[in-house]
């Protein structure tokens, strides 16, 4: 055989490999397609009969799952949201929810510029300390944060809600690691300009570290949100309740007793503020994440 017999075969040979390895990606894209559509539907099946139910008529049962036999309506949801005071659990939750994060994102900011760009004596000893907070888990901190708060005099008060989750061990961490990679010429130009610490802060690494600040301001929302252990543990009367809290306490009542319709429609009254942030802020969600090397 010549050599251009030989180069034909040996092409030939490429080609039958690369088609079978398309083949394959192709079946192996097919595949996880297939088992990521079928995990969100089983996600997505509670949330379907929950939406369904909350908006079913009181006189069409319960059992007849994800169909309706009667015009669907927002009965449920005025009858939830008169038999509690969900304005003023929205009120609670928002006030927690904002003024942990707004501390939040002061103390780690701080503390993720101290541990990631400065030098001191003690510094890997405070940040293993620092880390610890969010290896231990919570229900372990329970009560020695409750001794801690009755001490202070803060039972049944917003603020002893807010007070355990004002520093973050894990936001600590994220803006540590975020800063530690940022280029330190920025910091020297700065420097160069007679920019002091504060303003090397403020004006170099706050900007250059917004994704991971976002991506951490949604984890807190979210966690702080939906947190219901130790608000229920500090919290005696609606004044200070947030959703969560409040939410349990009407399923409870006498009132919604084992009406579906009324406990789902309280449900989507506490979750839906951050479905539809989500839906709305979603892209900025996810570029957030990606930027900032975390996963959701």
């Amino acid at each position: 055989m010549d050599e251009a017999s030989i180069s034909a075969v040996d092409l030939a040979l490429v080609d039958r490999r690369t088609a079978a390895r398309a083949r394959r990606w192709r079946w192996w894209t097919v595949a996880r397609a297939v088992i990521a559509s079928v995990i969100g539907l089983i996600w997505l099946i509670p949330l379907l009969w929950s939406v369904v139910t909350a908006f079913r008529s009181e006189r069409d049962p319960v059992s007849r799952g994800l169909l309706w036999t009667m015009p669907p309506g927002l009965e449920s949801f005025a009858d939830a949201w008169n038999a509690a005071p969900f304005p003023l659990y929205y009120l609670n939750t928002i006030i927690i929810v904002t003024g942990i994060l707004a501390v939040q994102l002061v103390t780690i900011t701080l503390a993720g510029y101290a541990f990631g760009r400065l030098s001191f004596p003690g510094k890997n000893v405070l940040f293993a300390i620092a880390m610890l907070q969010f290896m231990v888990p919570a229900a372990a901190l329970i009560v020695p944060n409750y001794q801690t708060i009755r001490a202070l005099g803060l039972i049944d008060n917003r603020l002893g809600i807010m007070l355990p989750a004002f520093a973050s061990g894990f936001g600590i961490f994220v803006m540590t690691q975020a800063f530690r990679a940022l280029p330190g010429e920025f910091e020297d130009a700065a420097r160069i300009d007679g920019a002091n610490w504060w303003q090397v802060l403020w004006h170099v690494y706050v900007p250059l570290g917004q994704p991971s600040l976002v991506a951490f301001a949604v984890v807190s929302v979210c966690y702080h949100w939906n947190d219901f252990l130790w608000p229920l543990i500090v919290t005696n009367t609606p004044a200070s309740r947030p959703l969560t809290v409040g939410l349990a306490s009407f399923i409870q009542s006498s009132e919604s007793g084992a009406e579906w319709q009324l406990i789902m429609a309280g449900t989507l009254l506490t979750a839906m503020p951050l479905l539809i942030a989500f839906f709305i802020f979603q892209r900025r969600f996810i570029s957030s994440f990606i930027h900032s090397g975390l996963r959701a």
